[in-house]
């Protein structure tokens, strides 16, 4: 019997919420965790040259406006494996609207993505907010998120950044309906 890594608590000791890794950094393909399988597939190759530049993935017990669980970049400078649990502190969201999926033309959702650290990255322990880190490496991140997904057609837009306190709001557990 395999867990389903999307129930996994949202948050474990001392307050820091879970992220699964996904896509690990140095990744050139996007991995999406399968509930159904209750194993990584791979859902596409990033852009010719491009990869992960950190370990990407999901926080469970969590839903986002596109449905599925909420998005987080893990920055540090150590690379995982897919399934790994992250136990994190947020830094901040960078605030991404696209196409709805399914949606009427022009509609659209938030499709965020929380910037973290794990509590463990004790050469990051400086790091407190996303306003730590140089302009130069939030303008990179922004770019891999848009370049990563250039030619899908989700037509995703940089709304801005917010601090941590806004990923902690975002960070609202969520029971999947019969469960």
């Amino acid at each position: 019997m395999s867990t389903d890594l999307t129930r996994l608590p949202l948050r474990g000791q001392h307050g820091a919420f879970h992220v699964v890794v996904e896509s690990p950094r140095g990744s050139t393909v996007k991995l999406k965790y399968d509930p159904v399988l209750g194993a990584f597939s791979i859902s596409r190759p990033l852009t010719r040259g491009l990869r992960y530049p950190f370990d990407w993935g999901f926080v469970p017990s969590t839903q986002g406006p596109d449905g599925d669980p909420l998005d987080a970049m893990v920055l540090w400078d150590d690379t995982t494996w897919p399934g790994v649990v992250l136990p994190c502190r947020a830094l901040g969201v960078l605030q991404v609207d696209q196409k709805r999926k399914g949606g009427r033309p022009g509609e659209r959702e938030r499709n965020d993505r929380i910037l973290a650290v794990p509590v463990s990255a004790a050469r990051s322990e400086n790091l407190r907010t996303y306003q730590d880190l140089s302009r130069r490496e939030r303008e990179e991140l922004a770019h891999f998120f848009m370049t990563a997904v250039h030619f899908e057609d989700k037509d995703a837009r940089i709304l801005g950044w917010e601090g941590p306190e806004a990923a902690e709001r975002m960070l609202t557990p969520h029971t999947p309906a019969g469960g």
